[in-house]
This record gives C-alpha cells, structure tokens and sequence, in this order.
C-alpha cells in the first residue's frame, strides 16, 4: 500500500500550516481554519439550488437542496456533511453535494445539523433524523419520490447516515433505499491499527479525533450507546443495502471496514471498497485526485440499483 502521488503536495502543503496545540483551540476557531484549507475548488452545475429551513422538535434545522433537472419523482438522497461533529457546512459540502445530484440524477437535501461542543451529543443524530422524516413527508412537494429515499454522509456525517438508518430500523420508519457511507466513524474506540498506523502525517490525526469526540460527548459514557457508535450496535440486521469506502491512509480505515463486515455478516447487500493510497476526506477533493469522482460514480451507481429496486 502507498500513497498516492497527488496527496503527496498536498499533505506537505497542509503541514505547512502552523497549528497551535488543540488543546488550546476553540471549536469556532477550527471551524474557520479548516474552511479555509478546504481543498475542491470544483463546482458542478445543478439545475437548481435553494435553501430552506426545516422546523423540527429540537429547533430550526438549515438545509440546501439541489435539483439535477427540473424532471418530477426524482429520487433523493438526504446528506450529512462531515467534520467530526464538530465542523463543517452547508458551504464546505456544496461541491460534493452538485457532484453526488448529478452523477446520481437525484435530488440532494445537504443537512445542516447542529454542531458540537455548543449542541453536544444526541443534538446531531436527533436532527438528522428529524431532517430524513421531513424529506420523507415532503417528497413530493420537492420533486422527488417518497418511496426511493437514500441517506448519505463522510466521516461524522457517515456516522450519522449510519445512525439514522438504526433510529429509522427502531422507529419502524420511514423506509431508506440505500445508505452511502464514505470513510465513516463508527465507534468511539482509539485502539485499532489504522489509528496507530495513520496517528499523524495523514492529513486526519489521532489527536485530531480525539479532539472531536471530546467536544461532541459530554460524557465519554455516552461513547458505548449505539446512536454514537453504530458499530456497537448487537443487531445490525434488516438494515437499507450500503455502499462503504474507507481509505488506506485513515485512522478511521478499520472501524468502517468493521462495521461493512458485520453489516455483510447480518445479511445486508454490501458494496465496500477500500482505496489504498488516499487519505482521509479524499471524497471531497474533487478536481484534485481522480478517485474522489470515481468514489461518487460508485456510490451514485450503487443508489441507482437500489432506487430501482424500491420503485
């Protein structure tokens, strides 16, 4: 396994940048460090874009949804931007979300949940499925069909895909198509041998995480309930069909390769697929290495398969 050569000014680029202790960082703070690196400049055409604002239980929750073409009973795809629960907008996903409309020919409705340490743990899973409810209720008003709804996200945000599939399972509803999971945090766990493989260098280190989930559970307790770390859950059964993608060069590589094998093992239809030489995050750099299209391909093609079979 070796990086891929494409990553590698890019990484020296990233540690370039001084960053002082994280222990000293306040969350806004890094919020407007990491949007600043954001590294896709690449900005597809949708046919429309708009923002709204979802009133849901626990408060207002932001959305952006983007149309591929102005055609009626579009499927749809409800995405969870990552950021470690703690970063991460409506802004630095726009670019992933016009690629994943367009390649998939669906509509996008990007979440902007809230985030951590402000709205701890459950505030993001609660407004993600909330959010996934509305789009359920609303499909049609939006274009889109009710019966052929996907959830999505990378690294958080594919922890709460992955989450929102569970509470719907519990919930008994509404009914999910297919979830695409990129690189996703499941288990709030530091000893795996990606974490010490990939601890720092990476781009995503482990000191990184650590800093996430710190700010994002108030209580380390909380790290043990399955709507925090999916991978604990004892039943992973009668769950949508999923596409996984981890990456080589991740800490979090092995927990999202744990969790596509107990998905496989409790008898859900499994597309995974590790790419060797990227690095955590590489989905979004877009117009950068040519596998973070590749990934969308993959998993827009896996979405497809599954719309047609829930239509």
């Amino acid at each position: 396994m070796t990086l891929d050569d494409k990553l590698k000014p890019i990484l020296e680029l990233l540690s370039a940048v001084e960053m002082p202790p994280l222990d000293t960082v306040p969350a806004p703070a890094m919020r407007e460090m990491m949007e600043a690196n954001a590294l896709s400049e690449e900005k597809r055409e949708v046919a429309r874009t708009e923002d709204q604002v979802i009133a849901g239980p626990e408060g207002n929750i932001p959305v952006r949804v983007y149309w591929p073409s102005e055609e009626k009973n579009l499927p749809v795809l409800v995405y969870y931007h990552g950021g470690g629960f703690v970063i991460g907008t409506l802004e630095t996903h726009d670019p992933l979300c016009r690629e994943l409309a367009m390649t998939s020919d669906a509509i996008v409705v990007s979440v902007d949940y809230r985030l951590a340490p402000e709205h701890p743990y459950p505030a993001a899973p609660n407004d993600c499925y909330n959010a996934f409810c509305w789009v359920a209720e609303n499909a049609d008003a939006l274009g889109g069909d009710p019966n052929r709804i996907a959830i999505g996200g990378d690294s958080a945000g594919g922890n709460l895909a992955a989450v929102v599939a569970l509470m719907a399972k519990d919930k008994a509803g509404p009914s999910i198509a297919h979830q695409v999971l990129f690189y996703p945090v499941t288990d709030f766990n530091f000893d795996t041998q990606s974490y010490r493989d990939n601890a720092e260098g990476y781009f995503l280190t482990t000191e990184m995480m650590k800093w996430f989930w710190g700010h994002y559970l108030s209580d380390d307790n909380a790290g043990d309930e399955i709507y925090a770390s999916p991978l604990r859950a004892k039943d992973l059964g009668n769950l949508p069909s999923a596409t996984v993608l981890t990456a080589g060069y991740d800490p979090l590589r092995d927990e999202g390769e744990a969790y596509a094998e107990r998905l496989k093992k409790a008898g859900n239809e499994i597309n995974f697929l590790r790419y060797p030489g990227m690095i955590h995050g590489f989905v979004s750099m877009l117009g950068v290495v040519s596998q973070a299209e590749e990934a969308v391909a993959i998993a827009a093609q896996d979405m497809q398969r599954a719309f047609g079979r829930t239509s």
